[in-house]
């Protein structure tokens, strides 16, 4: 996992994914400088710019930018052409697309977002898994989709987690959860760097220990067409 330079939007990175020249792949960290102060859409207001100066940065200003409506459940929606402008899927809390050009995004703070990538038949997918998602099986459901629509393999599919909220920070360990999820699902390659969200909040929002008044994280995922 690495970091982007003192001064610049903090985004990690993560090796599991860049090594597919076809993808680019990104995590929004907590920014410096903008107070954590408000609900949800005050400060994703107060974060926009930042987070676009991070989608241009990952390469993917000049691309379509997708979101999920995020219900915490396990509704999937599938990206299948560019939608006209920037548009958010509402009622779903994963993406998957097989179309290059457009960016995915997933807001979290303390939610995990999963990374799915299917190098054989270049396809993604990035789901919003927190403690219910993940007892809803949005994972697995992603991984299905991309099955039944783009002919992936699940063996042949590889999975990053974010940071997210973990023991003894949390009551619930859901990432591990989720690392069974994809086992289960037939997935070998499973990335998991095990940052605790609530335990670092010099570098992460948590919505759980900032009692509900924080910013968010943001996953980014896209693939470049090349």
């Amino acid at each position: 996992m690495e970091k982007s330079p003192a001064g610049e939007t903090p985004i990690e990175t993560y090796p599991a994914l860049d090594r597919f020249g076809f993808v680019r792949a990104g995590f929004v960290c907590r920014i410096p400088g903008i107070e954590a102060s408000g609900d949800r859409e005050l400060m994703l207001s107060r974060l926009e710019s930042r987070h676009t100066q991070a989608r241009e940065a990952l390469g993917m200003g000049g691309m379509v930018y997708a979101t999920a409506g995020q219900t915490h459940g396990n509704g999937v929606a599938l990206v299948e052409e560019e939608p006209s402008g920037s548009r958010c899927f509402a009622g779903v809390d994963a993406l998957v697309t097989a179309v290059p050009g457009i960016a995915l995004g997933i807001y979290v703070a303390d939610c995990c977002a999963v990374y799915l990538v299917d190098p054989e038949r270049r396809c993604i997918g990035l789901a919003h898994s927190g403690k219910k998602g993940t007892e809803l099986g949005v994972v697995p459901a992603a991984i299905e989709k991309m099955r039944t629509h783009f002919g992936s393999n699940p063996g042949g599919l590889v999975a990053q987690l974010s940071p997210c909220i973990r023991p003894p920070f949390y009551e619930v360990d859901f990432a591990a959860e989720i690392l069974r999820q994809c086992r289960d699902a037939g997935l070998k390659e499973i990335f998991d760097g095990g940052a605790c969200t609530a335990a670092d909040l010099d570098k992460y929002y948590s919505y759980r220990a900032e009692r509900g008044k924080t910013g968010r994280m943001l996953a980014l995922f896209a693939m470049s067409g090349e």
